[in-house]
Formats: C-alpha cells, sequence, structure tokens
C-alpha cells in the first residue's frame, strides 16, 4: 500500500495531550534534533487516540537516523533509563524512546523475538500488530504518515491487521484485537477475524492474559468484546466453550443494558460476574483460566448469584457485612432501588439485634452467636412482607 498522509497542527495534535506530557515531548525531541540531527516521531497507539479525540497518557517516540551506540550516550545525556536495550528501549518520564525495529520469532512465547534496526519509516511500522496503530506523526513536518491504511480504518471504525505473516508471530495479539474492540467500539476486519481463529494461545503466560482481558473489562463497548471473545476463537481455546445465539443475545444486553449503572470501584469485575452467571460457567475455574489476581476472587468468587426475582430478604442478606455498593451485582436496577429504600448502599444491613442486650439475658459463646444470627434471620425474612410498598 502506497504511503498516504494527512496534514495535522502540532497545536491540534497536542490539544489533547497533558501538558507536562507535550512539554517533555518537545524537550526530548529538541535535545535529539540540535544535538546528534535525530528525526523523530510520535507512533502508535498515541497517534491513533489523538485522532478519535481520547486522552493519552502513553507515548511512543521513534528515533531515526542515529546508531544504537550514539542513541544510547543520548539517552545518558538526557536522563533517560533504559527499560529494554536489548530492544532499544528508553523511558523519559512518561515516554518511551526506541530505535525503530523489525522482530523475527525465533522462540516460543510472548517474549520470543530477536530484534534488529530497522532503517525506513514503512520497515519499521510493519511489526505493528493493526493498520490504526502503525500510524507516525512527522513533529517537524506537523502531518501524519500512514502506510497500511490506518487513516481509512479509523473512519471506518475497523480493526485491520497489518501483516499477516508477523502477526501470527505474536499469539498475545489475537487478544489485544478483543480488547481494543471493547475500548474503542471497532469490528475486526473479516480476514483478520479468520487469521486470530488459526492462531493458538497455549504459549502465553496467565499474567500476560489476564492483562489484556483487564484492559478489555474496562471498555465501554464491553458487548464488543464479549462478541470478539467468542468470535475470534478465545473462549473456545481457554475454556473450551462456545455460545449459542439466544445466550450470546441474552448477555450482551445485560452489558449494553447495565454499563450505565456500574460504579467505577468496581468496573473491572462487572464482565466476569455477569458472563459467568449467564453462561453458567464456575467461576473459580472462570479465575484460574485467566490468572485475575486476589481481588477478583474477593469480589467476584464469592458473591451471590441474582435470583430471578430480587426482594428485600435478598438484597438485606448480601448487605450484612457491607453495602450494596460494594457488591459486583448492584448494576441490576431493582438491586439498586431496594438498597436505596432499605439504607444499605452503603452501610451495612442492621438488624436491630443487640449483643449487649443478649449478653444480659444470658447468652455468650456460641449460643450468643447462633441467637444474633436467628434474629437477623428473622429480620431478613420479615422484609419481604413489605417489599411490594417499595
Amino acid at each position: 500500500m502506497s504511503l498516504q498522509t494527512k496534514a495535522l497542527p502540532l497545536s491540534d495534535f497536542f490539544n489533547t495531550i497533558p501538558p507536562d506530557i507535550a512539554s517533555d515531548i518537545c524537550t526530548v525531541t529538541q535535545f535529539l534534533k540540535n544535538n546528534y540531527h535525530v528525526k523523530s516521531y510520535i507512533v502508535g497507539g498515541a497517534v491513533r487516540d489523538t485522532l478519535l479525540g481520547r486522552v493519552c497518557v502513553d507515548f511512543d517516540i521513534e528515533c531515526y537516523g542515529i546508531s544504537p551506540e550514539k542513541f544510547d550516550r543520548a539517552m545518558r545525556e538526557l536522563g533517560a533509563q533504559g527499560v529494554g536495550k536489548s530492544f532499544f528501549v528508553y523511558k523519559y518520564r512518561q515516554l518511551d524512546i526506541a530505535l525503530p525495529r523489525r522482530e523475527k520469532k525465533v522462540a516460543r512465547g510472548h517474549r520470543g523475538f530477536a530484534v534488529e534496526l530497522a532503517t525506513e519509516e514503512q520497515e519499521a511500522s510493519r511489526r505493528r500488530d493493526f493498520t490504526i496503530n502503525a500510524l507516525m506523526y512527522d513533529l517537524e513536518q506537523e502531518r501524519i504518515l500512514d502506510f497500511w491504511g490506518g487513516l481509512r480504518d479509523i473512519e471506518k471504525k475497523l480493526l485491520r491487521v497489518v501483516d499477516p505473516d508477523s502477526f501470527v508471530e505474536d499469539s498475545l495479539r489475537v487478544l489485544r484485537a478483543m480488547q481494543f474492540a471493547a475500548r474503542l467500539g471497532f469490528k475486526v476486519e473479516e480476514g483478520s477475524c479468520r487469521l486470530c481463529r488459526t492462531i493458538a494461545l497455549d504459549d502465553l503466560p496467565k499474567e500476560r492474559i489476564f492483562i489484556e482481558f483487564e484492559k478489555m473489562f474496562k471498555g465501554s463497548y464491553l458487548h464488543y468484546g464479549l462478541y470478539y471473545l467468542f468470535a475470534l476463537g478465545i473462549a473456545d481455546k481457554l475454556w473450551g466453550i462456545e455460545i449459542d445465539r439466544k445466550s450470546f443475545i441474552k448477555l450482551a444486553i445485560v452489558l449494553m443494558h447495565y454499563r450505565k449503572n456500574f460504579i467505577e470501584a468496581l468496573y473491572p469485575y462487572y464482565f466476569l460476574y455477569i458472563a459467568a452467571s449467564c453462561l453458567e460457567m464456575e467461576r473459580q475455574q472462570l479465575l484460574d483460566s485467566i490468572g485475575t489476581p486476589g481481588s477478583y476472587y474477593k469480589k467476584i468468587a464469592d458473591a451471590p448469584t441474582l435470583p430471578a426475582e430480587i426482594d428485600c430478604a435478598f438484597v438485606a442478606r448480601t448487605a450484612r457485612k457491607e453495602g450494596i455498593e460494594a457488591f459486583v451485582g448492584n448494576y441490576h436496577p431493582d438491586v439498586r432501588r431496594l438498597a436505596q429504600k432499605l439504607g444499605v448502599w452503603d452501610e451495612p444491613f442492621d438488624s436491630g439485634a443487640k449483643p449487649a442486650l443478649l449478653m444480659a439475658e444470658g447468652f455468650k459463646g456460641k449460643a450468643l452467636g447462633d441467637e444474633l444470627e436467628r434474629q437477623r434471620e428473622e429480620k431478613i425474612r420479615s422484609l419481604n412482607e413489605d417489599c411490594s410498598e417499595l
């Protein structure tokens, strides 16, 4: 594909960038230009996000026209730290600064790549996963360089593989397709879908799998993530399950309809809780399979399943130790409504049972605990008599 360009004034490019990061970009690129005659580009997701009007805080700068030895010296003078010297990558504050490179698969796993320097922009951009991530912003000419049709695919809201040969060498990219779809609301181009389905995922460590899943969990288009979880063969390869049309529609509707009720503190947990319930999957196995950290087990594994009919007793019982605000099933409108009415949204349910009074009556030890439990359950059961009024 021939090179396409798009003019974009520097002021417009920096418009969505936090001022401190914009200042750092200018510092780095001017230092390299004035002292080493380096040509610098902003590359990757930062260019994509700028065009989409999204705030981005992760910026990659790619530097041309300098040897690795001089680049290392320049980075030391700048005060940047090497974070991947074998990949020619350095860190300066929130910026990643690197030399252009090409990669070749030489061993199993996500890190099994040999790296060589690239000398041309198109050659370096070929290693990117999707066309929308292969865009380059020329800081001097104030224009976007597009070798693979990324500008067109952004307009079409499409994820398209750059180079099929290099794409299949990194199985993590299948999961990246899923999480990009969920975050951006983009569709995966059909040929790219077919390619993803041919790629095995058994070489990926669970911690890498989880990182991509967590990005998907926080996306604004969870139903897209759900679709590609199955359409790309990920669910089949990780869990050995497929989904019928009826179950997919049911789950997608829940994710779309109730996402407005998600609270920020629980964003990472809703998807798995809802999916496990709708697909009747064993939660512990689901969490184990993608290497979730302990917080997921605490929020999801032992959380009660929403019953077909949500009543006051269920809400009160769920709120016995902490308010419904901490319950990952709080997205359901009936749960929210009854929690507010019962005063247990951000406070635990108070049954009125007082340990001090029971102790004064002679209860102690196990008998005290049993009586407290009996009174609490009696109060909870009695709530349903008033539920119709709530």
